[in-house]
């Protein structure tokens, strides 16, 4: 919630035009926290080698992906129709964990789901700022953030690269790449020659916003280690309850309508109802027989 904000304030109060420059702080902050915290033992992941990639493919990609639609949608979308459609990451995740791990959720499972998507439908048909760019960056970064959410849980075997190893080496494939794409697309020139830079409640909301931006990955990573990719994809939109209804109030730009309040507060209720089948046991997924 408080990365949410923090990127969000930069991008409202000191409109600052490179989200893929915050990116990369935020990829350097995973780097630079892991490995000091790695060489005075605190955590242990694997040194490297030329297996890594192999057992991290197709993750990086993913990652790199999932960061720079997740900012730049960020920047183009009011607060609450941002929580909107990230809804679209359940459905997204429930399918990919049927597809790729071959696991098998009950009815009322679903029936939360769609409750969610509905909301989201009723929602996002009535949103009167409707911007296509910001759209499409969002269902991109819905389609990422599952697909990342369910690799993940596949990659954090213990004996393999753990929770640390996959944040650590994801962070180092992909800086390079992402200064790369920001050089290219003039992001990396607008954030050099950006005017607030001499401004210290600027720096220290860029700073704060790259350590928030560890401590999100972090956190969900945690989060997939011990639950399914499903259950961090919801319990994820739950916090959200908190910035769509602070965003109304103090966000400055969202627009009021009935259909749209309506169709939030379905999806509420519906990550509500998943939040108590989970707490009750009902969301455990089922495994194919061979796999148990």
């Amino acid at each position: 919630f408080y990365s949410f904000l923090s990127s969000k304030y930069l991008f409202m109060l000191f409109s600052f035009p490179s989200p893929m420059f915050l990116g990369v702080g935020q990829m350097t902050a995973t780097i630079l926290i892991l490995y000091v915290s790695k060489l005075n033992k605190v955590i242990h992941f694997p040194d490297f080698d030329k297996s890594i990639p192999v057992k991290l493919f197709p993750l990086p990609l993913i990652y790199v992906g999932n960061h720079i639609s997740g900012l730049s949608s960020t920047s183009k979308l009011s607060l609450p129709m941002f929580t909107v459609l990230r809804k679209f990451t359940i459905p997204l995740t429930l399918l990919l964990e049927i597809i790729i791990l071959g696991k098998r959720y009950p009815l009322s499972i679903i029936v939360s789901v769609f409750a969610i998507i509905l909301g989201a439908f009723i929602a996002a048909g009535s949103d009167l700022s409707f911007n296509l760019e910001g759209y499409t960056f969002v269902l991109l970064n819905d389609i990422f953030t599952a697909a990342n959410g369910v690799y993940t849980k596949q990659k954090i075997d213990p004996k393999e690269l753990g929770k640390y190893g996959v944040l650590f080496y994801n962070a180092c494939f992909m800086v390079v790449p992402t200064l790369i794409i920001s050089f290219s697309t003039g992001d990396f020139h607008k954030a050099i020659h950006f005017q607030h830079w001499t401004k210290f409640l600027f720096v220290f909301q860029f700073l704060l916003s790259c350590l928030l931006g560890f401590l999100l990955m972090y956190s969900t990573v945690l989060c997939s280690h011990y639950n399914s990719a499903l259950t961090t994809t919801v319990v994820g939109a739950i916090k959200n309850i908190s910035i769509a209804y602070i965003g109304m109030l103090i966000g400055g730009d969202y627009i009021f309508s009935m259909l749209n309040f309506i169709g939030l507060n379905i999806c509420m209720a519906g990550g509500l109802r998943y939040s108590f089948l989970t707490l009750r046991g009902d969301s455990k997924p089922t495994q194919p027989e061979d796999e148990e």
